[in-house]
């Protein structure tokens, strides 16, 4: 009996693998922003160096639909640094971590860390590839949600109704809905999610152009109702919101209340000291730097208090650097002047961060978490804004 045929065994070919558009071909878009969500965003700016995949969607509108959705999004500090008044390209920086820092819970590499000098944050200021940045040292700077609006300002000298907008997700910038008035120098403040724009008008004899406001919703522009530049004045040296109100300070002091729309003379007690020196609003509260004392507003007793517990902080200008809202935590930026090996004068940005506790209704404590130097720039370069968007 003849033996039975053997079957030949024929195998197939593997198709081949279509190529991915991950940084990691094993894993599918979706996993992938999903993972990069999960991450703060304080590691982008280093995560974006990987590959052009990885960049390209750490900008796409996908990942942050996800970082919302996963309660992510968080407060991110951009910093636009400018060379002189004149400078018609500024830069642009946001905080990030090195790539670099390593972490240890070894006590001994602790110890062994202390005899040395200080260590450093691991915080460094990276710059943002961002193309045609109008000039902002003359503009009125807000952000509101993921945007940083740039209002107004002189475009060739002029007074201008130009606002552009920053997209902090994808960092380009696009034109907004322009202002009713031409302005220079304006003051611009968000309430409740509008940005209100004050002074700095071309036509100041007019009271309805001392005032407007814009809704990001709506996307337009409407007047508000003023005493004008004959109380107000056309120039605005500082201003602020303070629990829904804007603070006008100028020769007369103003507040506005948008919900009651009406306004009211500025108590004399307030209308001194932040109108000089840098200063922020953190949850509400008002504070200004001045001769390395950090102070704030007690908005019940109408009076200054000193910031309580502030330690380790160098000194710096005597009217500081420019302090921002960080997530409920105050940022000051102040700059030194360093020499290099050749000879070279160059400047040096230097950053905290300051977390704050009320402690009671008449104190508020500080404590710093982390000073370091950030970036450094020619000497002739200056920090204009630090803004805090949500991203």
């Amino acid at each position: 009996m003849s033996s039975p045929e053997k079957k030949r065994k024929t195998t197939k070919k593997p198709s081949p693998t279509p190529q991915s558009t991950t940084p990691n071909p094993s894993l599918p878009d979706d996993l992938v922003v999903s993972c990069l969500a999960r991450v703060s965003r304080l590691y982008y700016p280093t995560l974006s160096l990987v590959s052009k995949s990885f960049r390209s969607l750490i900008a796409s509108p996908d990942l942050y639909k996800t970082r919302s959705l996963l309660g992510r999004t968080e407060s991110c500090l951009y910093v636009c640094l400018q060379e002189k008044d004149s400078d018609p390209n500024p830069r642009w920086f946001t905080l990030c971590l090195k790539p670099n820092r390593t972490l240890t819970n070894d006590i001994t590499e602790k110890k062994k860390k202390k005899k040395k000098k200080k260590m450093s944050s691991g915080y460094v200021l990276a710059a943002i590839p961002v193309l045609h940045s109008r000039p902002a040292y003359w503009s009125g700077l807000v952000a509101v949600g993921s945007n940083i609006y740039n209002i107004g300002g002189p475009i060739d000298k002029a007074h201008s109704s130009i606002v552009s907008v920053l997209d902090c997700q994808s960092h380009t910038w696009h034109e907004g809905p322009g202002m009713r008035v031409e302005r220079r120098y304006p003051a611009a403040n968000v309430v409740e999610g509008k940005i209100y724009v004050t002074g700095g008008c071309k036509d100041c004899s007019n009271s309805s152009n001392w005032m407007e406001v814009f809704d990001p919703r709506t996307q337009t522009w409407e007047s508000v109702s003023s005493p004008g530049a004959e109380i107000g004045g056309c120039s605005i040296h500082k201003s602020a919101v303070v629990e829904g109100e804007i603070l006008i300070a100028n020769s007369h002091g103003l507040i506005y209340k948008p919900k009651e729309g009406r306004w009211e003379r500025m108590k004399w007690d307030m209308d001194i000291g932040w109108v000089w020196y840098s200063y922020c609003v953190v949850e509400n509260v008002l504070y200004y730097y001045y001769k390395g004392v950090f102070k704030w507003y007690d908005t019940m007793a109408r009076l200054w208090r000193d910031l309580k517990g502030v330690k380790g902080l160098p000194r710096f200008a005597r009217c500081g650097g420019k302090m921002a809202d960080y997530g409920g935590k105050m940022a000051v930026f102040w700059d030194k002047i360093v020499t290099s090996d050749d000879g070279c004068k160059n400047k040096m940005i230097l950053c905290a961060v300051i977390a704050l506790e009320r402690r009671n209704s008449e104190e508020i404590w500080g404590k710093v978490e982390w000073h370091d130097a950030v970036l450094t720039v020619p000497l002739s370069y200056e920090v204009v804004y630090a803004l805090s968007p949500t991203v």
